[in-house]
């Protein structure tokens, strides 16, 4: 048995792919559920109620989304440049940290300014900060050749020590009564709800319209092409002209900026400071996100929602029939490894 490349894929396979890989998914996880057991017919019904059945699951489940919107796109503008970003959970944490650096430094001894001028160098200084995160991981790939994935994924855990130190130091609030969190951001720098009596916030807009904004730069631009023939084709991309060095530290100061947003996002629109549980793994998510998505930064949006549905979904079903919440994690797992195997499938066909 034998691999070979499609020289044209059909549109009927372009089609049956994601549908078969769904099946699939679904086939492997009623077995999980029945193990369990557990009725399977109502435990999928219980986990898209919980997840999309009504205005508060909905509205949670947005909210939630949001973050992995951020982080997916992250994974995926990096990913097509062969720039395998993992460190997208240190930078979320990063830009978290200095979106509450500048508009958390109040209570008469910081810099209090107009909102117009704070929330725009806030969202600023936290893509910074995720940006500068990557940029190390990428100028040593591109110069000494070092792997990005090693680096990326360490740098995670330096990260979540250094917010640690934080919390329990420079950046504690000292009204929290010993708990390890930092100073909350002013009022006036939370964003607004979208839907009144929920946790559903702008940052959704933001990031829809970065989603629109990536997919038109991948598309339309020099950037984007550059970008992309240096994800099909490296040493190709370069004789043709293309400065691959240049473009994967444009990609990474990108990716590392989205990642950043993330943090600064959620602390805006949900939590109101750090802490060190403040990320269920929001930029290991986004990875998940970026390949069921194929890359593709408009599918990020619908991945996003697609993992926080069953994230969120999975807690009432838990209740309701005693499935282990970590159900929700095996069907995302499933659904990835379904997606690549049947994208690798019309890519390429079997032969004997």
């Amino acid at each position: 048995m034998r691999l070979e490349r499609r020289t044209s894929t059909p549109a009927w396979l372009m089609l049956a792919a994601p549908a078969s890989a769904l099946l699939f998914t679904l086939l492997i996880t009623s077995l999980l559920v029945a193990w369990a057991g557990a009725p399977v017919g109502r435990a999928y019904g219980l986990l898209l109620q919980g997840g999309f059945g009504s205005r508060f699951a909905l509205t949670e489940t947005l909210t939630r989304a949001t973050p992995l919107i951020f982080t997916g796109l992250a994974a995926a503008v990096a990913f097509r440049a062969r720039l395998f970003n993992i460190g997208a959970e240190g930078q979320l944490y990063a830009g978290a940290l200095a979106a509450v650096a500048v508009g958390g430094l109040h209570g008469g001894s910081g810099f209090e300014g107009p909102v117009w001028l704070l929330f725009p160098l806030m969202v600023t200084a936290a893509a910074l900060a995720g940006a500068l995160l990557l940029l190390g991981p990428a100028l040593l790939k591109s110069r000494l050749g070092v792997d990005e994935v090693v680096t990326t994924l360490l740098l995670n855990f330096i990260v979540l020590l250094f917010v640690s130190a934080l919390l329990d130091g420079a950046m504690k609030d000292p009204s929290a009564m010993g708990w390890p969190q930092s100073v909350a951001l002013q009022d006036s720098l939370q964003l607004d709800k979208l839907v009144e009596r929920s946790r559903v916030h702008t940052g959704l807009l933001g990031a829809v319209v970065a989603a629109v904004a990536l997919w038109a730069l991948l598309r339309f631009t020099t950037l984007g092409f550059g970008i992309r023939a240096a994800g099909a084709n490296p040493r190709a991309a370069a004789f043709a002209g293309v400065p691959v060095g240049r473009t994967t530290v444009a990609v990474a100061l990108l990716s590392g900026a989205l990642a950043g947003l993330a943090g600064a996002v959620e602390v805006a629109g949900r939590a109101s400071y750090v802490t060190l549980d403040m990320s269920p793994g929001y930029g290991y998510s986004g990875i998940v996100i970026a390949m069921l998505a194929m890359l593709n930064p408009l599918a990020v949006v619908a991945a996003a929602v697609f993992v926080a549905g069953m994230l969120v979904g999975a807690d009432s079903m838990s209740r309701a029939v005693g499935v282990p919440t970590y159900i929700a994690d095996v069907i995302v797992a499933v659904s990835l490894i379904s997606v690549l195997v049947a994208t690798m499938l019309t890519q390429y066909r079997v032969r004997r």
